[in-house]
C-alpha cells in the first residue's frame, strides 16, 4: 500500500496505510466475486437496462433574419451586436 502511495505521490501515515489496506482487500474480493460470474455466456454491459435517446431529431427550423435579431439591440455595427469591453481593454 505504501508503494501505491509513492506512485500516487501522496504521503500516507501508518494509520492510513492500515485503513487503506483493508479497503483495498475488500475491493479485490469484490472484483474476484464479479470475475466468478463473468462467463462467455454473460454479455458485458455498461447498464443493466437498455438505454435509448429520448431527444428529438435536430432539425433546423425557422430562424430570425439579421434585421429581426438586431431590431431591439441597444447598439449594433453592421450585422453584429456592439457591446462594451469587459476585460479593461479599449477598442
Amino acid at each position: 500500500m505504501r508503494h501505491l502511495g509513492v506512485l500516487a505521490r501522496i504521503q500516507l501515515s501508518d494509520d492510513e496505510v492500515t485503513e487503506l489496506t483493508g479497503q483495498l482487500d475488500a475491493i479485490v474480493d469484490n472484483i474476484a466475486k464479479v470475475s466468478e460470474v463473468a462467463t462467455p455466456e454473460v454479455v458485458a454491459t455498461s447498464h443493466p437496462i437498455a438505454l435509448h435517446n429520448v431527444f428529438r431529431d435536430d432539425v433546423p427550423g425557422q430562424t430570425l433574419t439579421i434585421e429581426q435579431t438586431l431590431q431591439n439591440a441597444p447598439d449594433s455595427d453592421d450585422d453584429r451586436f456592439r457591446v462594451t469591453a469587459i476585460l479593461g481593454e479599449e477598442q
